[in-house]
């Protein structure tokens, strides 16, 4: 999530960017709709500047990323974003993926409402063998540039008719799991409810979704970790003794997540950055799925704490450091083995389980409603 010294710095660097519209501001406080009235007019704004085109005919739009992975591979992902089925719960044609955490809905509900419009899409992961090389291809080149991080984002356009034709059939073919976006696919369920008998009703039947194939060459997983209050590091290794070996690690740097792979454990970390290993003991784990986020669940569930979720090890150091968290464990990336079953079986896994990366950046491609096919 942005902070709000980022998006100043975003909308300084041009005034044109997405933040203008994704995370309005208003300079009428006493206005609560007033930041979404903004971001409608400010996207009917650049419609009719020609910063934004429509596309003429039905399309798909190719977006690939290029980037150096966690073990320093150079990667080449490639995925499509176009409409997606919104469906009830318990639908097998779009599956969720994990629990979701309680989160307010509204503030994305509302921006929807205003602007009528998908500004950002759902991450999903076609369970359809060969969706990748149906994408290899190239289309019409609309941008290309390279992030912060290193990232190379790339968009193209697809409307040749056959394509489109294709691509559509092999998508709707199998399901589609649910990686990132489970909020906004929730809240597309409401506006879909709420504009049944509106204009709008045939086009929020769908909303803008990615689909990437669930297969290892198009995924970069990485953990979110787990920040614990409520209880201390000292009280954790007590709990976490009766079905982990606890060792200590010593001072912890980020080279533990590393070393937590070829362990096969996860680790501790208390406010010092003191580090123990928990390394799950023999049958203490039967039954249950290979997730570290599973197995902690489980040794906790009987314990009264608060926790919070983060990834990148310099940010858990950070928040532990500041005293945000009295404890953290870092847990193991999950394995694309384990996201299949858990989509074979229809399971959840335990919120926050995967974070995939990297971003889908905002504002390349919005979905305007009213323009959208039937």
């Amino acid at each position: 999530m942005l902070s709000t010294d980022d998006r100043r710095r975003l909308a300084d660097l041009d005034p044109n960017n997405i933040v203008a519209i994704d995370l309005p501001v208003s300079d009428d406080s006493t206005d609560a709709n007033n930041p979404y009235l903004v971001a409608a007019s400010t996207l009917a704004e650049w419609r009719a500047a020609g910063v934004l085109v429509h596309d003429p005919r039905p399309s798909f739009t190719l977006y690939r990323m290029r980037f150096v992975d966690a073990s320093g591979a150079q990667r080449n992902t490639v995925g499509v974003i176009g409409a997606l089925e919104v469906v009830d719960e318990g639908s097998a044609a779009v599956l969720p993926h994990e629990r979701t955490t309680p989160k307010a809905k509204t503030d994305r509900l509302d921006l929807t409402r205003a602007t009528s419009a998908n500004l950002s899409p759902v991450w999903g992961l076609s369970l359809r063998e060969q969706l990748s090389d149906a994408l290899i291809a190239g289309g019409e080149l609309l941008g290309e540039f390279r992030d912060d991080d290193g990232v190379t984002h790339r968009i193209e356009r697809v409307d040749d008719p056959a394509r489109v034709r294709s691509i559509s059939s092999l998508v709707s073919s199998a399901p589609v799991l649910i990686a990132d976006g489970h909020h906004r696919y929730a809240i597309s369920r409401t506006f879909r409810d709420e504009t049944r008998n509106t204009p709008l009703a045939s086009a929020a039947r769908t909303t803008m979704t990615y689909v990437a194939e669930l297969v290892e060459s198009q995924l970069s997983i990485a953990a979110i970790h787990r920040l614990y209050r409520s209880v201390t590091a000292e009280q954790l290794r007590t709990l976490f003794s009766e079905s982990f070996i606890v060792e200590s690690a010593g001072l912890v740097t980020e080279s533990v997540i590393a070393t937590m792979s070829q362990r096969g454990s996860l680790c501790l970390v208390d406010q010092k950055l003191n580090g123990w290993w928990l390394t799950p003991k023999p049958g203490a784990f039967a039954g249950l799925r290979d997730l570290d986020s599973d197995r902690l669940e489980a040794a906790l569930r009987a314990t009264t704490h608060d926790i919070a979720y983060q990834h990148g090890f310099h940010e858990v150091a950070s928040m532990l450091r500041a005293g945000h968290a009295d404890a953290a464990v870092l847990i193991r990336p999950t394995s694309i083995a384990e996201i299949r079953r858990t989509a074979d079986e229809r399971l959840l896994m335990p919120p926050k389980s995967t974070f995939f990366t990297p971003k889908l950046r905002t504002g390349l491609v919005i979905r305007p409603l009213e323009h959208a096919p039937s």
